[in-house]
Formats: C-alpha cells, sequence, structure tokens
C-alpha cells in the first residue's frame, strides 16, 4: 500500500473516528506522521481505536479539550462535523489548515480523477461514470461518498488506473489543494442550510471542485443551471456542457437520441433509465467519460443494461404489464417532483413518512399523471388531501409497505407504473430508507 510522500505537515490532529477518520488515521500513520485522535463517542477500548494506539496515535475520547491542537499543524476532521465545534473554531482562530481526508486522497492518488459533486444525482452519476469506464476495460475505482474512502483507495491505485470520487459538499469545504483532472458540477439547490448556514455558502462549497483546476483540466457542468453558470467566468479549466435543453458544447440530446458534441451516441429509447434527472445524470457522465477516451459502444452497453442505482428511481421489475419502480431515496418533495415527471403512463404513487411540518401542495402540480395514491406514515392523511387537491381518482391509507403494494396493485392496470416515491423521510416507520426501499421490493416480489 502506497503512503504520502513529502507531506508537508508533521503532528495532524484527526477529529472524529468513524470511517473517514480511521483511514485518514491510518494512511498518516503509516506515512510516518505523528498523529493525535480526538473523538467525543468513540470507545478507547474498541478494537479501532486500540489498533491506532498500538500504531502509536495519541488518543483522545469522549471530550474535547482545546489542548488536543497542541503542537499541532494540521487537522483532518470529520466531513460532518461543523466548523462551530470548538475544536475546529479554534484551529482555524490559531490559522491551523483544517481539511477532510479528500485532500489526503488527492495527494496520494497518481492516475487520473474524476471527482463529482451536486445537489442531486451524485451516486447514479458517479455509478454510471464507474461502469462506463470498466466497460470499457480500463482500469477504475470508485470511492468518496460511494464505496470506500478516498484517501483508502488511492493508497492501491495505480498510475494508469483512474479514480471516481463521489463528493459532498461538507468533503469539498475542507479541501485546500484538491484538484481533479475531471470535476462535473450537476446541479445546485437549496440543500444543507443548516451545515452552511447560508445558500451561497453552500454552493461556493460545491465550487471548490474546480477551484484548484488549470487549463490541463476539465469542468464539465450543467449547462441549464444558471447557478452555475454564473461561476463559468472564474473556471480556469476547459469547459465541457451538458444539457438536455439545446445543443452545446459537450453532451446534449434532442427528442431521439443524445450526442456528445455532433457526435450521435445512442437512441434514448434504448436507454433503460428513466426520467429528465437521469438524462441530466446520463448527459453528465458521456461528456466526463469521453474526456478520457471511452468509447461509444462502452457507453451503450451500460445504457442499455443499468437499471439505476438502488432506492433512486430503480426499476425494480415487470408483473403482468405493471412497472415497479423503487424511489426511496425521494426524501423530499423535489425529488418526488423530478420521479412523477419521469413517465408518461399512469401512475400509482406510495408516498408517506415522517411529518417534518411540511405542506405537501407544491407537489400537486405534478400529479397530473397520478390515477391512484398508497399512502403511509405520519404524512398519510396530509398527502391524501394533496392527492384530492390535485384530482387523484383513487386514494388508500395503509400501515405498513406489504399493504401498500397489494392495494397498488389492487388499482393498478396494465401498463401503468406503481411507483415508491415517499416524498418524505423514512424514520417514522423505518430505521432508513433503504430498509424502506428494500421493504418495498420484498413486496413486490410476493406479489403473485
Amino acid at each position: 500500500m502506497r503512503n504520502l510522500q513529502s507531506f508537508p505537515y508533521t503532528h495532524v490532529l484527526v477529529l472524529g473516528l468513524a470511517k473517514s477518520g480511521t483511514a485518514a488515521a491510518h494512511l498518516l500513520l503509516d506515512s510516518g506522521v505523528t498523529v493525535r485522535v480526538n473523538d467525543m463517542k468513540a470507545d478507547e477500548a474498541s478494537e479501532p481505536v486500540q489498533e491506532l494506539k498500538s500504531k502509536g496515535a495519541d488518543i483522545v475520547v469522549g471530550s474535547h479539550p482545546l489542548s488536543v491542537l497542541d503542537d499541532i499543524d494540521l487537522v483532518v476532521k470529520n466531513p460532518g462535523i461543523p466548523y462551530e465545534n470548538p475544536i475546529v473554531d479554534e484551529a482555524v482562530k490559531r490559522e491551523i489548515p483544517v481539511v477532510t481526508e479528500v485532500e489526503l486522497g488527492g495527494m496520494l492518488h497518481e492516475g487520473p480523477l474524476i471527482g463529482i459533486t451536486g445537489s442531486n444525482g451524485k451516486t447514479t452519476t458517479t455509478t454510471l461514470i464507474h461502469e462506463m469506464i470498466k466497460a470499457d476495460h480500463k482500469p477504475v475505482s470508485v470511492a468518496g461518498n460511494i464505496g470506500e474512502v478516498s484517501c483508502e483507495v488511492a493508497r492501491t491505485t495505480t498510475e494508469e488506473e483512474t479514480m471516481v470520487a463521489e463528493l459532498s459538499s461538507f468533503q469539498l469545504l475542507g479541501t485546500e489543494n484538491f484538484r481533479p483532472d475531471i470535476a462535473v458540477l450537476l446541479n445546485l439547490y437549496e440543500a444543507h442550510l443548516d451545515y452552511h448556514h447560508t445558500l451561497q455558502n453552500y454552493h461556493n462549497a460545491k465550487a471548490k471542485i474546480f477551484e484548484n483546476q488549470s487549463e490541463e483540466d476539465t469542468f464539465v457542468y450543467n449547462a441549464d443551471d444558471q447557478k452555475i453558470c454564473i461561476y463559468l467566468p472564474s473556471v480556469k479549466a476547459k469547459q465541457v456542457a451538458f444539457s438536455i435543453q439545446e445543443k452545446v458544447d459537450g453532451a446534449w440530446a434532442d427528442d431521439e437520441r443524445i450526442y456528445f458534441y455532433d457526435e450521435p451516441i445512442m437512441k434514448i429509447a434504448d436507454i433503460l433509465l428513466v426520467g429528465e434527472q437521469n438524462l441530466q445524470n446520463i448527459l453528465a457522465a458521456v461528456a466526463a467519460v469521453k474526456g478520457i477516451g471511452v468509447s461509444n459502444e462502452a457507453i451503450r452497453d451500460v445504457l442499455t443494461s443499468f437499471k439505476g442505482v438502488a432506492h433512486r428511481l430503480e426499476f425494480v421489475t415487470e408483473k403482468n404489464g405493471r412497472f415497479f419502480y423503487n424511489d426511496s431515496k425521494a426524501t423530499n418533495i423535489l425529488a418526488t417532483s423530478y420521479a412523477l415527471r419521469s413517465f408518461k403512463q399512469p401512475i400509482i404513487l406510495l408516498a408517506g413518512g415522517l411529518d417534518r411540518g411540511t405542506s405537501f401542495e407544491s407537489l400537486t402540480p405534478y400529479m397530473s399523471s397520478v390515477k391512484g395514491m398508497v399512502v403511509f406514515g405520519e404524512t398519510a392523511d396530509m398527502l391524501a388531501d394533496a392527492g384530492k387537491q390535485a384530482g387523484v381518482e383513487e386514494i388508500v391509507k395503509v400501515g405498513n409497505m406489504d399493504d401498500a403494494v397489494q392495494e397498488a396493485y389492487q388499482m393498478s392496470v396494465e401498463d401503468d407504473v406503481i411507483l415508491l416515491s415517499p416524498a418524505c423521510a423514512s424514520w417514522d416507520q423505518y430505521r432508513t430508507f433503504e430498509e424502506r426501499g428494500h421493504m418495498f421490493t420484498e413486496a413486490v416480489h410476493k406479489l403473485n
């Protein structure tokens, strides 16, 4: 496994363990750096902590004393730790650099690096890029928010191997010199304001993905998103656009085909993924992989077989002419509105979940294709009211996912889409949106 060379810091504080902190601490220790670990919740007797201690790490758990910053010249923090944390705040006051492990991964990886960020679609786009490169028989690994920790993956990659990294705003905010060869910015919406405090702060964190790029690099961006376009004058890299609205210098689509510049890639009708959002993700992926010479054949192979990332408008199966889709990741109205716009067929919508005080009136303009609804969870009545306002013909309230799927199937006919897209978080009935999605797919497969 490769270690950091010519690392400019000698005494590093790793703040917060979990996967990223543990991986960063091991990398730093193996690279000959003096490491102190501070975690409020970690158990000092646990195996991961003891393993780091046996390598020579100074372990401080159970509290955040400011003394952990003594003699420290770099802080590597868990991305989820806010900058209001007393240790982070004090480090900034002392002018100690504060980064996330993504910075270390970028320093260590020697081959091509593709970084993907955006408010929506990161995981699907990252997966598509990874699968397209793999289908072209080129060495590739995936890291970041999807898969393994970046600095851990980078320890085993080769100079010829492309690392594809999904990156959150939390991770990017903690970068100083991180520089992907190809940076992909999918879209910018309002999100994570509890962490970033203002929309501008959030957008600026995302924009860090291209901040250190030079003329030798490539910036792939959504030309349909004006919030991204305002950054273009400050981008030094070669700009490659993607658009579902017009022909651009990059990847684009008309009613029948997708293109890269003037080169037709394939027919849209042959693509397995559905929906406007996924078409944007596909075009972003095409623009990224064409930049490293991936063949059209490999792109087509993936797009004609890829059913989607689990729980993200994922095609489950077809039964007796009904088409089942699992979009359990749709934990807000915006995501569900995208899902509803993805189909031309009549839809039976399964929705509901945690009550966060949200009104669902803004969902009604997107429900013109919804012929029936099955609602559940704390928001069942509110979603039922929204359905009535939209003129939905049949609405049923149920208590569990098995009943939801049965009811949806009963009210459906051939060619209908049965769509789980809850518009709510899952925590009223399920531990995670993944658990909710698994319950849906299991119930679908139990249908006769």
